[in-house]
């Protein structure tokens, strides 16, 4: 199996941190803050229904779902930067390498 050095690894598990990060305050804002300020956003309506309404019924769900799919793209992303092979991973963890 190939060794990573400890300077590349810790830029990897810094960058992936940080979009943990900034997923968890998107997550925040998208369920909690449209409850604390949903009587200012009353006043805007989505087919019909007050924004906060929305949010709370469909919004919400959906933003957690988009968040899903940003998540697996920018994290094959990373992986691809930093060289970390999905293929060779299940070569190694199937017991098929022959290179050892």
């Amino acid at each position: 199996m190939k060794k990573i050095d400890k300077e590349v690894a810790d830029r990897y598990f810094r960058e992936r941190t940080r979009n943990i990060i900034i997923y968890f305050i998107i997550w925040f804002i998208v369920s909690f803050g449209v409850v604390m300020f949903a009587e200012p956003l009353s006043n805007f309506t989505i087919n019909g229904f007050p924004f906060h309404y929305f949010m709370g019924a469909q919004g919400a769900v959906l933003t957690f779902i988009i968040l899903l799919f940003v998540n697996a793209k920018v994290s094959d992303n990373i992986d691809k930067k930093y060289g970390i092979d999905e293929s060779k991973n299940e070569q190694i963890s199937s017991g098929k390498v022959l290179d050892h």
